[in-house]
């Protein structure tokens, strides 16, 4: 009889221990690749070395290529301004108080566009025969729209003087309201008295400030159209009254690229003239203040600036 061979605690714990690496085998082989299983994992980045930058060119700026001077003119205050860069091509005296004369009426205009419908209808009440006007007379009714072209094209004062007196709250009201817009426009040598451009101490501009309010006003389409209108026939609301408005600019539709802005003219403010010129596909800015010749002035800044200078 075979004695029973007793298996002991050292050989009893090495089979456990294949029990139990067999069992984490055989887990394995049953887990899914997917599984909550902690692996470890390498994350690339990838950065674009040229990244893309989309640049704006930059408008071509007038250079004076001759060297030539400017032109000697009387005026006393002057301004030359490309519109396309912004750059000033010429500046004389340019913060120099000065009357503004009937250029004033550029603000008269902006007001009265901006706070009335170009189909609203107003009254002359008081009949201003002073300067130059269009003849209005009491009682005549005309459109908001025709009152602004005899205001800028024939630079009729009594056209002016309606579109202020209709004003909610009267003349006072309508220059009170100029002289904000002047500070909203940051005209910092600039103040209104009245709506027409007579002359007092207290009403007076710079050519630098005539510039910034030319360029706001041309920012208008209809303003815009008004100041190039070499003449025009408007009438009353009844057609009783016609009046036949011929713009003071002697160079429009005579000088070549003049597309307009405005005359004025006292004995004090001497003679002014804006001009656009829009020429070889350059759009330049000229502001002449108390000239002696206003018209024969501007010709010769503007062929200096066309002969002389290139845009690059």
């Amino acid at each position: 009889m075979k004695k029973k061979k007793n298996i002991s605690f050292p050989d009893a714990k090495k089979i456990f221990r294949i029990i139990q690496f067999s069992l984490f085998f055989i887990l394995l082989l049953f887990i899914p690749a997917s599984g909550n299983v902690l692996t470890s994992k390498t994350v690339s980045l990838t950065i674009d070395p040229t990244p893309q930058v989309t640049l704006t060119p930059a408008p071509p700026r007038p250079v004076n290529v001759t060297k030539a001077g400017a032109p000697i003119i009387s005026a006393e205050s002057v301004v030359i301004k490309d519109l396309t860069s912004g750059d000033i091509i010429l500046a004389k005296d340019e913060k120099k108080l000065l009357f503004p004369a009937s250029v004033t009426k550029l603000m008269t205009a902006i007001v009265a566009f901006e706070k009335y419908n170009l189909d609203d209808i107003l009254t002359v009440k008081t009949v201003v025969d002073s300067g130059r006007v269009m003849n209005l007379v009491e009682g005549e009714k005309l459109s908001v729209e025709s009152l602004l072209y005899g205001t800028l094209v024939h630079s009729a004062n009594d056209a002016a003087y309606v579109l202020a007196e209709n004003y909610p709250g009267g003349v006072e009201a309508f220059v009170r309201d100029m002289n904000l817009k002047v500070k909203s426009l940051g005209l910092e040598d600039t103040n209104f008295t009245n709506p027409v451009g007579f002359d007092d101490p207290r009403h007076y501009t710079t050519a630098s400030d005539l510039v910034t309010l030319s360029v706001y006003a041309l920012q208008n389409k209809l303003i815009d159209k008004i100041v190039s209108t070499k003449s025009i026939t408007v009438s009353d609301t009844s057609y009783t009254y016609f009046h036949e408005l011929h713009n003071v600019n002697q160079l429009l539709g005579k000088v070549a690229g003049i597309a307009g802005l405005k005359t004025g003219f006292t004995e004090a403010a001497g003679e002014i003239l804006i001009s656009v010129v829009k020429k070889n596909g350059q759009n330049v800015l000229f502001v002449v203040l108390k000239s002696k010749d206003r018209f024969g002035e501007t010709v010769k800044l503007i062929d200096w600036v066309f002969n002389n200078f290139q845009w690059h």
